[in-house]
């Protein structure tokens, strides 16, 4: 049975990670990780004429190549946890439509892949579902529209801004045990809001780091190990500035994040590709995750690593109104299939 130790539930028998997938557009296809992705388009639009309904388009390709890779039709989904940026969670109802299938809508803004695959594996190792879809995405386009300004308006990056990365990842989790194959998720921490009065919303990576250092200090405390027990530590998405912030206030906790990196950081090559601090987007640190991080672990290249997703908990409204921006953090423990789990 899991078992739950401070803001962490370990799993004596890890779910796990059976199939996932990942979905890309063309600023993505000109990335460090393209050759990773299962999916690149080179149209944002779908060439349905509608930002939102492209982002929802791209979704639906994603779960599709993800459901295919665990061999599964889409009725057999027993339960699916998704969110995106639009109006928070706009592009994942259309395509839970489609789907057909039980739907748990979920707002964690970028951090909502760790929070749908911490949900998931939970659902999954307490016997509630054999089958749990977990999955998110972003699109440049649309979030411009809804949090800065339109494309049209043609307003300055500044230094500190990230892009909103256009991809999509999805993971399959079901029950582990005698037999299951994939990437076992050996914990889950669930994070605390964390609000240290940033209002600039060009600067996402400085109001998110604060929740990512609460979580991983309360990871760090329930589990009772360091930084250097896992062979890599994952944020997404800080970006440079965030990352660099992030460093600093670990180090003052008493812990050195040497293998840290962060996914803002690795799906572009920020100063060749022209996206200032780095990627965002809740479809960015979805997309590392799927096609770099979990292929990775299975073939043994490494052992044990965090992944945490950072999110931005502020609205277009709240914004406007001169409102500091909440972040939120989320982690899960992922590792290969012989690792053997944490006694509880």
């Amino acid at each position: 049975m899991p078992v739950r130790s401070g803001d962490t539930i370990f799993f004596s028998t890890p779910p796990v990670v059976r199939a996932w997938a990942s979905a890309g557009g063309k600023k993505e296809s000109e990335g460090p990780l393209a050759g990773a992705f299962d999916l690149l388009f080179p149209d944002a639009s779908f060439q349905c004429g509608k930002w939102e309904k492209a982002e929802s388009l791209l979704q639906q390709k994603c779960v599709a190549r993800c459901l295919a890779a665990a061999g599964l039709d889409q009725d057999q989904i027993d339960l699916a946890f998704a969110g995106d940026l639009q109006a928070q969670c706009t592009a994942s109802n259309y395509t839970m439509r489609a789907l057909g299938a039980p739907y748990a809508g979920l707002y964690g803004a970028c951090s909502t892949m760790a929070e749908g695959l911490a949900l998931a594996a939970c659902m999954a190792a307490a016997g509630y579902a054999a089958q749990a879809l977990a999955f998110t995405s972003s699109h440049f386009c649309a979030a411009e529209r809804q949090f800065r300004t339109p494309l049209d308006y043609g307003g300055k990056r500044t230094t500190t801004a990230q892009w909103t990365a256009t991809a999509a990842g999805a993971c399959l989790v079901s029950p582990g045990g005698a037999g299951a194959q994939g990437v076992p998720v050996r914990s889950v921490t669930f994070g605390r809001v964390q609000d240290y009065e940033v209002h600039d919303i060009n600067n996402m990576g400085a109001a998110m780091m604060p929740a990512a250092v609460s979580t991983l200090c309360h990871h760090f405390a329930d589990a009772g190990t360091r930084p250097s027990d896992y062979d890599v530590i994952f944020t997404g998405d800080l970006g440079r500035v965030g990352s660099e912030l992030l460093h600093d206030q670990m180090h003052r906790e008493g812990f050195a994040l040497e293998n840290h990196r962060d996914c803002g950081c690795l799906l572009y090559d920020v100063d060749a590709q022209q996206v200032q601090a780095g990627g965002s987007g809740a479809g960015c640190s979805a997309a590392v995750l799927c096609a770099h991080v979990l292929p990775r672990l299975l073939a043994g290249r490494w052992r044990r690593v965090l992944f945490l997703s950072t999110g931005a908990l502020m609205s277009q409204t709240t914004y406007l109104q001169g409102e500091s921006i909440p972040g939120i953090a989320h982690a899960v423990e992922l590792a290969t299939p012989d690792t053997p789990a944490k006694e509880a």
